[in-house]
């Protein structure tokens, strides 16, 4: 069974401040996205890496895999005006295979665990496709009214998603050749508008996807812990 792992990259990172996009921002040393390569990478060196970024980082990026000796082996391609075109774009880079599984991952989630990827494969292949989850700990409510109303909700009934999401091949090739809606928010959208079915699988809590200048500090604090890959 091939394995395929699509990582975009592609946000301008303005909750993350700075000059410098988000992705390519470092941590410990080294920029966010390669962080994120290289664990994947540690984690199942088979699994063919494909990385869309917009094409005016592509300069950036290869200075900067210079500049950090940066050698996972991985496809490069250019990124869309959208998520949902940037992944186009990295569909289109893939061979059509039958047995074939395809996940898409935030190139800004470096903290991702070998169960937690492992698991998404495995279901994607029993169920077609499987997304990672995590339970919600606050108190959740939901606004009733334009005077600041609310009301409180049932936490169990919800659940934040992470990624990989990972599919089978010919189901995100189908799912992405619809046209885009703004309703499609990540790749599991997009293949339930065709009706299909999306299962769950635990995801891990330090799966945090990097957006403010505290997500940074987190995760810094991660990476001086040195968890092993296995437990993160």
């Amino acid at each position: 069974m091939k394995k395929y792992l699509i990582v975009v990259a592609g946000g301008k990172g303005l909750r993350m401040g700075g000059e410098m996009p988000k992705q390519f921002q470092l941590l410990c040393g080294k920029p966010v996205i390669m962080v994120t390569l290289e664990r994947l990478y540690a984690i199942d060196p088979t699994m063919q890496l494909i990385l869309v970024l917009p094409a005016e980082h592509i300069e950036l990026w290869n200075n900067l895999c210079k500049e950090y000796s940066f050698a996972v082996p991985l496809v490069l391609t250019n990124g869309g005006s959208t998520r949902f075109h940037s992944v186009q774009n990295g569909l289109a880079q893939v061979d059509d295979i039958d047995d074939a599984l395809i996940g898409v991952h935030d190139g800004v989630r470096p903290f991702v665990s070998a169960k937690v990827l492992d698991d998404c494969f495995r279901e994607a292949w029993i169920h077609g496709a499987a997304i990672p989850m995590i339970d919600i700990q606050d108190s959740l409510r939901h606004i009733v009214g334009v005077n600041g109303a609310t009301e409180v909700v049932p936490r169990d009934r919800y659940r934040l998603v992470q990624t990989p999401q990972v599919f089978r091949l010919s189901l995100l090739r189908r799912a992405y050749e619809q046209r885009f809606v703004e309703s499609f928010t990540d790749d599991a959208s997009v293949v339930e508008a065709l009706g299909e079915q999306v299962v769950g699988v635990d995801g891990n809590r330090e799966n945090i996807k990097l957006t403010t200048p505290f997500d940074l500090v987190v995760a810094k604090t991660l990476m001086e812990c040195s968890i092993p890959q296995q437990e993160i």
